[in-house]
């Protein structure tokens, strides 16, 4: 799937990290989650699934996007 495809919530301009290659977290057309953030070694994920961290601020922004 195309970044082009996904819908920004988070990292718009509001704050210092606002560019491609922060932490931020997108919505698909399917209504799921993409969230993109630093790799986390915290455990081991099973086969096909990956652990990133991304910081509160950025999960608070886009609980705010959504209006929830």
């Amino acid at each position: 799937m195309a970044r082009e495809a996904l819908i920004r919530l988070t990292g718009n301009g509001n704050g210092e990290c606002n560019q491609n290659d922060c932490p931020n977290i997108y919505r698909s057309p399917r209504g799921s989650f993409i969230v993109q953030g630093n790799l986390s070694n915290a455990f081991t994920p099973p086969n096909g699934e990956a652990l990133v961290e991304i910081p509160e601020e950025i999960l608070r922004e886009a609980v705010r996007a959504l209006g929830w």
